[in-house]
């Protein structure tokens, strides 16, 4: 009997957004699981590593300021787990890792938004799906960095969020979700990095 497919995500953003770009490219179903934030993502990555059921393990997180820790984070359980030719460094196209001979742990993968070669987060990651040369996308620049030292209530890492939200909220159907907007098309599903992250999870979850 087949095993489950299973992608870890830090929150639920990640797991509405992945649902609807897979729906969008026809990616079968797996499973989805969020975790309520990076560090409860990171306790228990090891143990469900250890989950005989599994054919395969997905794990999406953020970059966040530091790509090469996040990943030495990850990384270490899989070399303790026994996972052969660990890189020393996330692939750009996603990485992918074969489960030791006569084990039953899953092939992993890992993905680090927005796409495992620069700091960021998911927000970072659909920046890419605004549509080249929207001049509204340079309003809302502005407006974002306009707002004076004082009155600025969100962090530098936070900015991305700022700025793709504002865009959302200047749309002819105001706020629509992260997953949403990208059925509703204000979000652009067929630029080359979403081809990438998808080409990973097929890759992944239907080799």
């Amino acid at each position: 009997m087949a095993g489950r497919n299973l992608l870890l995500v830090e929150g639920s953003d990640d797991e509405h957004v992945v649902t609807h770009l897979c729906l969008h490219h026809g990616v079968p179903e797996f499973e989805i699981a969020s975790q309520g934030g990076i560090k409860r993502l990171i306790e228990s990555f090891p143990i469900r590593l250890k989950q005989s059921d599994l054919d395969a393990l997905g794990v999406l997180v953020d970059a966040d300021t530091d790509l090469q820790a996040r990943w030495r984070a990850l990384r270490q359980h899989l070399v303790r787990a026994g996972y052969p030719k660990v890189p020393k460094l996330p692939k750009p196209a996603g990485t992918i890792c074969q489960a030791p001979v006569d084990t039953l742990l899953p092939r992993l993968g890992i993905w680090l938004m927005p796409d495992n070669k620069t700091k960021g987060t998911l927000e970072d990651f659909l920046r890419f799906l605004v549509p080249a040369g929207s001049p509204l996308l340079a309003h809302v620049q502005q407006s974002v960095d306009g707002i004076p030292p004082g009155e600025r209530r969100f962090s530098a890492l936070a900015q991305p969020k700022a700025i793709i939200h504002t865009w959302l909220a200047w749309q002819a159907e105001p706020g629509k979700p992260l997953g949403t907007a990208i059925t509703a098309k204000y979000l652009d599903a067929s630029v080359p990095q979403v081809a990438d992250f998808i080409s990973w999870l097929r890759q992944l979850f239907f080799p």
